[in-house]
């Protein structure tokens, strides 16, 4: 398998904030879009549908909460069940993507950017999101096969 062409989203779901990043057809670079404050959920999920029609992208890629030892971690659950929530409103395939150290990578990203605590705060989850797409190309262009694993069809599925 070679690499697939077309852009993909990068999703980093927290509880508060939906860090949102997306890459090229060419899958070269992965840049940050926006953060979706999850406040109002039904319009968090209309905003990333109005993302995903505007990018048009072959699959999203989103992160999964997994602990130092690879287990899921408790926001795991309730980030699978907003992701699977998305599916609803796409037919754009889903893939999970190991997401350890994805947050403290972003805030060290940014920091050495200049950017001050609170300025970090409003766009680490997008520079996440970067970060989890940009790990998920460089693993699909140097193997050709695909990151991560499938989004779990049915509920209570890790």
């Amino acid at each position: 398998m070679s690499f697939r062409r077309g852009r993909r989203l990068g999703l980093d779901i927290g509880s508060v904030r939906i860090g949102v990043a997306a890459c090229d057809p060419d899958g070269i670079l992965a840049t940050p879009l926006t953060v979706v404050r999850r406040g109002d959920e039904p319009a968090a999920l209309r905003a990333l549908a109005e993302i995903i029609d505007e990018y048009e992208p072959i699959e999203i890629i989103v992160g999964d909460p997994r602990s130092l030892d690879g287990t899921a971690r408790a926001a795991a659950g309730a980030a699978l069940e907003f992701a699977r929530r998305i599916g609803e409103t796409t037919t754009t395939p889903i893939r999970l993507v190991d997401e350890r150290f994805t947050t403290a990578e972003a805030h060290q990203a940014l920091a050495a950017a200049g950017r001050n605590s609170r300025q970090r705060r409003e766009i680490v989850d997008a520079q996440a999101a970067v970060i989890i797409l940009q790990h998920a190309l460089e693993y699909e262009h140097t193997t050709g096969a695909a990151a991560g694993r499938d989004m779990p069809q049915t509920e209570g599925e890790p």
